[in-house]
């Protein structure tokens, strides 16, 4: 099997860490498979190099200053293979076998890094690589960076360009939790998620891969999350599944718009989860929800809408800081959902315009990590899905 292996900053905190970690991809070797290394700086030390440039550095001068700490990793472990008999070699920017590159603009060079991957991995029955993460050589030499997380983002890439079977990421935890268990008690690990979940949550706080690394996640490559104390890159933790897939979604049916309004229900604890909860105990499901200062929107199927209403209303009566609810019909709702559009500066704007360039009025806009969902009149729906398949073509 071939195995990209990410050991991160924590993992490799320590002399005592550094051996583990070679300890457990030595035992990957003796059992006959293909290793590949991609190592974080130790510890915190990319921050702490960061926190003493207290000075005007020049970008060009900023990476090579941050970069110490991956340059030092790699030696390190590799160090610590040789050690143990493995035959090995650390790779960084400027190295004859180096992988990852960037172009003029400091994107990722897809097609020279696929060929230097490739050629790469060609070798890997012959000797483990031990890789710089985060770093990259710019296309007229020189270190550029990943950005955040860019470890994580070297390990997913390479392990897609060379045809990895698995990608795992060492880390401070044990693989993707039901919670932070440093915050909530009872917290237990998840043995699967998909992508898309797993995206979402990176995108709105959880540290475990990073967002920009799961867009080169093919639904082929497997990719897993360890605790680096489990001491075995070939079993346990989290398997991320599955792959993002670009979609442009047109619901078939029309929705209702139903808007309940008041003025001090934004001080009022628990009143969206009473007003979804009136709606659920009748059955009748919620496709989305928007929240403005005084007012709270459901999206639900037209054919309830009549019985939505009357709940909410009874709602209102019940409830003193509820002032109205009313009722928009034949709404139409297209979502756009695909990984890559966290990455694309401007996707509002580049989704907006062209709608109301046709004078076509957005009914409401609602966004995640992952996706756009755009309302609009239930006869602006053709038009809009043409509008908004011609600008993602």
């Amino acid at each position: 099997m071939r195995v990209v292996a990410k050991f991160g900053g924590t993992s490799l905190g320590s002399g005592d860490r550094i051996n583990r970690a070679a300890d457990s991809i030595a035992a990957a070797v003796a059992e006959g498979h293909e290793i590949a290394v991609v190592a974080s700086a130790m510890g915190n030390t990319t921050d702490d190099l960061l926190e003493e440039i207290q000075f005007d550095a020049a970008d060009p001068d900023r990476a090579e200053i941050v970069s110490m700490g991956e340059r030092t990793s790699v030696r390190m472990l590799k160090a610590a293979l040789s050690a143990r008999g493995v035959e090995a070699i650390f790779l960084e920017p400027g190295s004859d076998r180096w992988p990852v590159f960037t172009d003029e603009l400091g994107e990722v060079d897809a097609e020279r890094t696929k060929e230097a991957a490739a050629d790469l991995a060609a070798d890997l029955d012959n000797v483990v690589p031990v890789i710089t993460g985060f770093l990259a050589e710019g296309a007229e030499g020189g270190v550029t960076t990943l950005g955040r997380g860019g470890s994580d983002t070297t390990a997913v890439m390479l392990g897609n360009y060379m045809s990895a079977d698995e990608v795992v990421i060492v880390t401070d935890v044990e693989g993707v939790m039901t919670g932070d268990p440093h915050v909530v008690e009872g917290a237990r690990n998840v043995a699967e998620i998909s992508v898309d979940e797993l995206r979402n949550l990176s995108f709105r706080g959880a540290e475990v891969v990073a967002p920009s690394a799961l867009s080169y996640k093919s639904d082929r490559l497997d990719v897993r999350v360890v605790h680096y104390q489990h001491g075995d890159l070939l079993g346990g933790g989290t398997n991320v599944v599955g792959e993002f897939e670009s979609l442009i979604d047109m619901r078939e049916e029309p929705l209702a718009c139903l808007t309940v309004a008041g003025r001090a229900m934004r001080n009022r604890p628990g009143i969206l989860s009473e007003l979804s909860s009136a709606l659920g105990d009748s059955d009748i499901n919620v496709d989305a929800v928007a929240s403005g200062m005084d007012s709270i929107t459901f999206y639900v199927d037209e054919t309830v809408a009549e019985r939505a209403e009357n709940i909410l209303h009874q709602e209102v009566i019940d409830e003193g800081t509820l002032s109205s609810v009313t009722v928009d019909d034949d709404v139409a709702v297209i979502r756009v959902m695909g990984g890559e559009l966290p990455n694309q500066p401007g996707i509002i704007s580049g989704l907006v315009n062209p709608l109301a360039e046709a004078h076509i009025n957005i009914h409401d806009l609602i966004t995640s990590a992952t996706s756009v969902a755009l309302f609009v009149a239930w006869d602006d729906r053709e038009r809009t899905l043409e509008i908004i398949q011609d600008h993602l073509s």
